[in-house]
């Protein structure tokens, strides 16, 4: 199929159309090019952004293609693909001028437009520069269909780029626009990435408005929406599209119009629409809307905004009260779809009631207020048909019946506060300002500790085979008394870490950075949480103030392990090894795992394993100065380090731990040399071990009772905890109370 001819028309004729029309930002200029991929019959749109579209703004379609003649009058004022007689511009009113974008952009940045049509036996490149072809457009490689390139956008008006926000702000406004596209255009593939980087936005060919939504917006609005379509005849316009039901809410209100297949926005209906669901749900949420309305072209009035982003039409305030009222009456149907179940009565570990309690002990505070109820009540093993210990029962009893201080009560003491018991916010916040002042820096936290147990120089090793071929060792657990159970750091090392302090400019600068990283909210709320069980050995739930949140254990302890490392440099107690392990053979027996990634072209195991041994055997003096970790002249390796007292991290990952330690550690520079040589410890150190120890604690003991406390006291979380799923927050009780608000 050929491509329509491109046309210059009667200049006085589209100017009255044309007024007004500018670029003011990337995103504005994207959405008249992504119409004109749609136009040109593609299937498959990609766009690449780089520096919120300031540096790269880049196009990518497989429609028809621009014929090689046509190249020269594209970027003039005026051309469109879509305007052939005058008669056109009657049927293409509603979007008002068309086809301005690219002459716009062409005097503002350095545009270049590559293309190939069904016909052509190659594609053709050309640039322009303020709406004027340069040169001759060149034969080159291409797909079929059109790439628009913009780059330096502004890159002449600095005034106009500096009144931009930041690259970020900028990409999500794109991002937005894309987002949007994608969903009312739902049979052509959207993908939006930044340059150099992977697919943030990404929609199937040939797909449906459901599941675009569901890909770009989640599950959650999905799974909630009802179908909403209306026809009127009396002012000619045809509505279609998903809102959501009474079920859903959210914090900010999404709105998407879709006017006569463009993105635009109407502040009267998306203000009435709101003012409807208002009715339903709690205060201060809202829904989510889609919504396509066809309107006659010659009752929409799209110049009253210069980029064409607000309409106007004829009968608005009729057409508006007309969806509003059948909005409301969808909605009040939607009710008989809302569904709620009931609970059986929870398991209780005592049946006191409240009037065997004392005054002091009944708080009156709004229960979406409260921040933990008492952990001796019950716990979570209780939901799992887990039998009760009569110990348990016992200290329970013991704990109701004890008077205990109004928690009412305002604590001004500097002494730490019993977080077993409930707060209301204002106790929180001075509770947290308490926690502030006396956390503000990480490493003296740990200099001035000092309750600590005797040091522990060496542990005794036992072998545990495994193979035929292959021995694991295991450390046996220092023996600590009760009362010094809950420290979180090993003695041994809190001990001699005030003997020798570190000098070397390297390890004060990995410090730094991570002090500088530290993500002040999560810091809180490690910091005050209460660990309420274990799922797995890679997880677990905590609370902090009214949230609940999962965690990933190997990855917190992947982190806290690392800046144990870096500040307890030179001041690690050691397990001793009672039978030396050669650490060729523990190369060899990680090169024979899967997990290994060993091809043949990486050359024979044994010499690997030989090379492996030659570089932990000539690098021995130092990690036994520095890290504790000490391997013979033999290449036997006879200790590792201690990095936090009671805890023995899995030794089947030790063959690994050796081959990575050769492999991935860059011996070369110092600091990166401590980085990655840290990184690796760690890794290795992060992994529970689910062997029981010899005095019967599990891994569930050690993360209740090592692991976490010890992040309670001493983890600094970094910002990338934000994004790698580290801690996610499943429940908040302020929301789960705003479910139930209406019932």
């Amino acid at each position: 199929m050929e491509p329509p001819e491109i046309r210059k028309l009667d200049v006085e004729v589209i100017n009255r159309i044309a007024a007004g029309e500018i670029i003011q930002r990337p995103a504005n200029a994207l959405k008249e090019l992504i119409e004109n991929s749609l136009d040109a019959k593609s299937t498959n749109i990609q766009i690449t952004v780089k520096n919120g579209g300031l540096k790269l703004l880049q196009i990518q379609d497989n429609g028809t293609g621009i014929r090689k003649e046509d190249f020269e009058i594209l970027c003039e004022r005026f051309t469109t693909s879509k305007l052939r007689e005058f008669e056109d511009l009657h049927k293409l009113i509603t979007y008002g001028f068309r086809g301005e974008a690219l002459a716009s952009i062409s005097h503002i940045a350095h545009l270049t437009v590559t293309s190939k049509t069904k016909n052509d036996i190659c594609a053709y490149q050309a640039s322009f520069v303020d709406g004027k072809l340069q040169g001759v457009p060149k034969p080159t490689a291409g797909n079929q269909g059109t790439i628009i390139t913009v780059e330096d956008l502004f890159y002449n008006m600095t005034v106009r780029k500096k009144a931009l926000r930041s690259p970020a702000e900028e990409y999500q406004k794109i991002s937005e626009v894309v987002c949007k596209y994608a969903i009312h255009n739902s049979s052509v593939g959207f993908a939006l990435k930044k340059s150099g980087g992977n697919n943030d936005v990404r929609t199937p060919v040939n797909s449906t408005q459901i599941e675009n939504i569901k890909i770009i917006y989640g599950n959650a609005i999905a799974r909630e929406l009802i179908e909403f379509s209306l026809t009127n005849e009396p002012f000619k316009f045809k509505l279609k599209g998903f809102i959501t039901n009474v079920n859903y809410s959210t914090k900010k209100f999404q709105f998407l119009l879709f006017i006569n297949n463009r993105l635009v926005d109407c502040h009267g209906l998306k203000k009435c629409i709101d003012q409807v669901y208002s009715t339903y749900l709690p205060n201060n949420a809202h829904s989510f809307v889609y919504l396509s309305l066809e309107l006659d072209p010659g009752d929409l009035d799209v110049n009253i905004h210069p980029t064409k982003h607000e309409v106007r039409f004829l009968n608005e305030d009729q057409i508006i009260e007309t969806i509003a009222t059948a909005l409301e009456t969808k909605l009040l149907g939607s009710n008989n779809s809302r569904v709620f179940f009931t609970q059986a009565k929870l398991p209780k570990v005592f049946t006191e009631t409240a009037e065997t309690l004392t005054d002091a002990q009944i708080r009156r505070t709004n229960p979406k207020d409260f921040v933990r109820t008492d952990s001796k009540e019950q716990k979570l093993e209780k939901f799992f048909g887990c039998p009760i210990k009569k110990d348990e029962v016992k200290e329970t009893t013991k704990a109701v019946q004890e008077e205990k201080p109004n928690p009412v009560e305002v604590r001004t003491n500097p002494e730490p506060m019993n977080l077993d018991v409930s707060l209301t916010e204002e106790e929180f916040q001075k509770q947290h300002e308490l926690f502030v002042e006396r956390n503000e820096k990480f490493e003296d936290l740990i200099l001035n500790k000092t309750d600590v147990s005797p040091q522990i120089e060496e542990m005794k090793i036992i072998e545990k085979p495994v193979s035929k071929n292959e021995h694991i060792v295991k450390a046996k657990e220092p023996d600590v008394s009760s009362d010094k159970k809950n420290d979180s750091l090993s003695a041994s090392f809190i001990s001699k870490i005030t003997r020798v302090e570190t000098k070397l400019t390297s390890v004060l600068q990995l410090r730094k950075e991570v002090e500088d990283n530290c993500h002040k909210l999560l810091r809180e709320t490690f910091a005050q949480h209460v660990f309420v069980g274990p799922v797995n050995p890679a997880q677990a739930l905590i609370q902090s103030s009214t949230k609940l949140y999962l965690c990933n254990t190997e990855l917190i302890l992947s982190e806290l392990f690392y800046q144990f490392i870096l500040y307890n440099f030179q001041n690690f107690a050691c397990y001793r090894f009672s039978n030396k392990f050669s650490v060729a053979e523990l190369a060899l027996i990680c090169l024979e795992l899967p997990e290994a990634g060993w091809t043949p072209e990486d050359g024979d195991k044994e010499e690997l394993a030989k090379r492996t041994a030659e570089i932990l055997t000539d690098k021995g003096p130092m990690l036994q100065d520095y890290f504790s970790m000490e391997i013979d002249e033999y290449g036997n390796l006879c200790s590792i380090p201690i990095l936090l007292d009671n805890y023995v991290p899995d030794p089947a990952g030790l063959p690994m731990y050796i081959l990575r330690l050769a492999t991935e550690v860059n011996w070369e520079e110092e600091k990166e040399c401590f980085r990655t040589f840290a990184k690796e410890t760690a890794r290795f150190h992060a992994q529970v071990s689910t062997e029981a120890g010899e005095e019967g604690k599990d891994w569930k003991w050690v993360t209740e009772h090592v692991v976490y406390p010890a992040v309670k006291d001493f983890f600094i979380p970094p910002k990338s905890f934000t994004e790698n799923a580290a801690i996610l927050e499943i429940a908040s009780l302020p929301n789960l109370y705003k479910v139930f608000e209406r019932c």
